[in-house]
């Protein structure tokens, strides 16, 4: 045997390397078509849930505007609260009391039991913390048929 020409063991040797490579390949593709088609499938219900959740979100907001229309506004008023003897009270206990100074005014002024403050008028309370709720507030006061008094903030305009 001369250099030029490799050794049988090394023949079989290389052959063995190049007859498993391609069944790597062949294994490495075959893994990544099955991992491309388990992340279409994903894909794919996570559209079809995006969609039912605008839907559901769409039929909410609708529902959302029909329950606003079917109040059936008997009283309205504007009324601009005080809260000077919120800050009377400890720092710790300001908000809180604005909040049942607000429900007890609206209370007195509508002469109804049951008062419900909206989301806005929580957040304008809420906005600078429990310890400096605002020195006055502009409310809309809006009574039902069914004497329920809900409270919004003052629209300008």
């Amino acid at each position: 045997m001369s250099k030029t020409e490799p050794a049988p063991e090394d023949l079989a040797v290389e052959e063995e390397e190049t007859s498993e490579a391609p069944q790597e390949e062949s294994k490495e593709t075959i893994e990544e078509t099955e991992g491309e088609t388990a992340e279409e499938q994903p894909s794919g219900e996570k559209e079809v849930t995006a969609e039912k959740t605008e839907e559901k979100e769409a039929k909410e907001e609708e529902e959302g505007e029909e329950e606003e229309e079917e109040i059936e506004i008997v009283e309205e008023r504007i009324y601009t609260i005080p809260f000077r003897k919120v800050w009377a009270t400890p720092m710790g206990k300001r908000t809180p009391r604005a909040s049942r100074v607000l429900r007890a005014f609206a209370k007195r002024h509508m002469k109804a039991e049951n008062v419900e403050i909206s989301n806005e008028v929580n957040e304008e309370l809420w906005a600078r913390g429990i310890r400096k709720p605002p020195r006055a507030i502009t409310v809309r006061l809006v009574k039902d048929k069914e004497g329920r008094v809900i409270v919004y903030p003052a629209t300008t305009g």
